[in-house]
């Protein structure tokens, strides 16, 4: 990787709106950054470059675990009994209140990377350069990211406060979308496509990642036509492919590869502060360990995969004790739980605190997915068929022939159970498929139809500002 990101903290921490749980609807001082105090001005490619960089922080690491996958089917809380991870154990059982740990970090972030995407902005905006196509281009990724952030946001809690328009008062979630929407539409206009990139720039937002976000985005409103399209374009525009073997695209090798459409970068000339303890939180626990044993395969997902017969993507999904991964790394059968998430296992910098694994948002194997299902809404059976069975036969299962519309939706939401496990989508694909209630209260789990379909507000937030209004159930 070589996109590296610059912690520029002293300027960034007082250049950019802070808007977060403590301090949602404060504004801290703000000092011209171009200013001589420390002998450098910082051009906007380098408070660009820090944007990326707020996705690197702890949260990810393991308040992001608990929002995504712990709360889920996918996972168990893992570690040891005793060990709850702060509020880990109450998002596995659904027990969790406003006043989660967990739940107020990741708004705090969201917001905060937000507010650094929009400052950003208006400085690259004003900031006296030549290279128009730059300027363009920085300010496309920054719309990228902020679109990231503001739909991680609103799938988590509904109707929100859009940050340019006011602080406090939510508008509905269809607003907040249609915001998305639009600054991925601009983005796309100015993005270079991925090939176009230097290799000095790889893993920046590309004009695929952000018509690939879109189709996603189109995905969760259920806008069919719209989001077929825009897979379709991301499918033909022949900037990606699927790794031939599923098993390595959690690996080194393959990190901004093919299959890469948008990913967390963590490698540089050197270490360079990869997403703090990624691996390290989600490692084995015990004798011959290196992590903590948080996030933990299901039973109920082993199953999914055993039923399937779909022993690929499980192997390369789990890592169980007692075995020998890949790279010759032992897994001491006395190691504290059964399984382990390998796709956060990382081979040369196992148990870092500053790790050095790319973290995969978009993979073009979710496009297919995406394409499928939104094809087989429209009718479309053969081409959902076709994007469908290209991800399967990657990993050598049978083709699905069903025209039947119906049994074909619930093949290809299985699917992207199977093929994107462990990627922190599960959760969100519960709730928009309305599945969740039925899924969770099999398996004992206390789901209260209109009231987990979202996070609650923080509790920090409402006493910070109490105009705003919780949502329902909470």
């Amino acid at each position: 990787m070589n996109l590296r990101y610059k912690h520029l903290l002293g300027y960034m921490l007082s250049f950019f709106l802070i808007t977060g749980c403590d301090d949602f609807v404060e504004e801290v001082e703000v000092v011209d950054p171009t200013a001589e105090e420390s002998g450098e001005i910082f051009e906007p490619v380098q408070f660009v470059t820090g944007v990326y960089g707020m996705h690197t922080d702890w949260d990810y690491a393991f308040s992001y675990l608990g929002i995504t996958e712990i709360i889920s089917d996918n996972a168990d809380k893992g570690s040891s009994p005793t060990d709850t991870g702060t509020d880990k154990h109450l998002l596995d059982g659904l027990q969790h209140t406003s006043t989660a740990p967990s739940v107020r970090a990741m708004w705090t972030k969201w917001y905060k990377t937000i507010g650094r995407a929009s400052q950003a902005i208006e400085y690259t905006e004003t900031f006296d350069m030549t290279n128009e196509t730059l300027r363009a281009r920085l300010i496309g990724e920054c719309k990228f990211l902020r679109a990231l952030n503001y739909f991680w946001l609103v799938r988590s809690f509904g109707d929100l406060p859009l940050q340019h328009i006011d602080l406090i008062e939510r508008v509905p979630a269809e607003e907040v979308y249609a915001f998305i929407e639009e600054d991925l539409t601009e983005a796309i206009e100015v993005l270079p496509l991925k090939s176009e990139y230097s290799s000095s720039d790889l893993g920046r937002a590309t004009r695929g990642a952000a018509r690939a976000l879109l189709a996603k985005v189109y995905l969760y409103q259920e806008k069919w036509q719209e989001a077929a399209e825009a897979a379709q374009t991301v499918i033909g525009s022949g900037e990606y492919g699927l790794e031939p073997d599923y098993a390595t695209v959690w690996r080194a090798s393959s990190e901004n590869g093919t299959e890469s459409v948008f990913e967390i970068q963590a490698r540089g000339e050197i270490i360079a502060h990869g997403v703090q303890q990624y691996s390290t939180t989600q490692g084995a626990r015990g004798p011959g360990g290196w992590g903590w044993g948080f996030n933990v395969p299901s039973q109920d997902l082993l199953e999914a995969f055993n039923d399937e017969g779909d022993t690929v993507r499980r192997d390369a999904t789990i890592i169980f004790r007692g075995e020998t991964l890949w790279d010759g790394r032992e897994v001491d059968e006395a190691a504290e739980n059964p399984m382990y998430n390998e796709k956060a296992y990382s081979s040369a910098n196992a148990g870092n605190g500053d790790g050095d694994k790319n973290v995969r948002i978009l993979r073009f194997a979710e496009v297919l997915l995406i394409h499928a299902e939104a094809a087989n809404e429209l009718g479309d059976t053969n081409s959902a068929l076709s994007s469908l069975n290209r991800v399967r036969s990657r990993v050598n299962l049978p083709e699905i022939v069903t025209t039947d519309q119906g049994q074909l939706r619930e093949l290809i939401w299985k699917e992207r159970r199977l093929e994107l496990a462990f990627e922190h989508d599960r959760w969100f694909d519960l709730i928009r498929t309305g599945q969740a209630g039925e899924v969770m209260r099999a398996l004992g789990k206390p789901f209260e139809e209109g009231k987990h379909e979202l996070f609650p507000i923080p509790n920090d937030q409402l006493i910070q500002t109490p105009e705003m209004i919780q949502n329902p159930g909470w």
